[in-house]
Order: structure tokens, then C-alpha cells, then sequence
């Protein structure tokens, strides 16, 4: 299955230092220059061009449908836009994306999406993770990611904890 990712659920998991639960759901993600790009400008030591080289499970492509990202750009920024375009051109068959509007558009265009509390969910049910609670609330101290306590909740209920 062809996998492309946003920058949110990559940017995360690497502040927090669990990239690794990425790799071990998805044998290979695809990401756009865009994103590329905005990984390096947050995090450089982790995503420089040379580091995301050697995370030989991470590539990079260039986006073909310049009218589609201009018009995605629209109501997007540039990663989301230039995910969201590469899906489509990628026939992906899951695209990593945390934000409302973005699942929203992709939603529009027909593409499944998983957003980075579903991957904890799932790794934890495929034996990659053995809790979700340490995760997610170091991802909320560690990484600033919002999530609403009733979300919260839902998250530690689906994953049994």
C-alpha cells in the first residue's frame, strides 16, 4: 500500500522520539518536497536533506500537478496542499494527516486517512506500542499536540487503556 504523509504526524514523533512507530506500521512513507521542506525549517538535526536520506523508509517526491497544489493552496498550506496532491497522483492508499480542513478536502477527493491518535490506536493493536497513555501525553507535553479531552478519552477507550 502506497503511504504519504503530511508533516504533523512525522514533525511529532520525532520531537517526542518515536519515529519509530511510523516505520513499523508503514514499510515505506512518501512525502512532498513541501513537506520535506517544512521538516528541515522545524526540525533540522532530524530532517536535513542528508538525514532524511538515511531514513531509507522516508522519500521524497516532487509534486506533478502544479494546478491542483495551487489550487489547494487556497485553503491550505503548502505541505497539506502538496500531500494531498501527491496522494492523488501516487494513487496512495493511506495518507497521514492530522488537521480538520486538510481531511476535510481529502475527504473530498476520495482518499482514506489516518490521523496520528488512529496510528497510536494501531500500533498498539498490532503489538508495535505496549500502552497509548505515555505516548499521547508526551505528545501533549513534549510536542504541544492538541487533543480534546473528550478525544482524549476516545483514544485510551479504543486502545483498552
Amino acid at each position: 500500500m502506497v503511504v504519504v504523509s503530511n508533516t504533523s504526524p512525522l514533525m511529532n514523533l520525532a520531537v517526542i522520539g518515536r519515529l519509530d512507530i511510523i516505520e513499523c506500521l508503514y514499510d515505506a512513507v512518501n512525502i512532498p518536497e513541501a513537506v520535506a521542506h517544512e521538516l528541515a525549517i522545524a526540525l533540522p538535526e532530524q530532517f536535513s536533506s542528508q538525514a532524511i536520506k538515511k531514513l531509507a523508509w522516508l522519500t521524497v517526491h516532487s509534486v506533478k500537478n502544479h494546478q491542483m497544489t495551487e489550487a489547494l493552496l487556497l485553503d491550505l498550506d503548502a505541505g497539506e496542499a502538496e500531500a494531498i496532491a501527491l496522494s492523488t497522483e501516487m494513487k496512495a492508499g493511506l495518507l497521514l494527516l492530522d488537521e480538520r480542513r486538510g481531511r476535510n478536502i481529502a475527504q473530498r477527493f476520495g482518499l482514506k486517512f489516518i490521523g496520528l491518535m488512529g496510528m497510536l490506536i494501531e500500533a498498539k493493536r498490532k503489538g508495535h506500542v505496549p500502552a497509548v497513555k505515555p505516548i499521547l501525553d508526551d505528545l501533549i507535553a513534549t510536542a504541544g499536540f492538541w487533543v480534546d479531552n473528550r478525544l482524549y478519552a476516545r483514544v485510551l477507550q479504543e486502545a483498552g487503556e
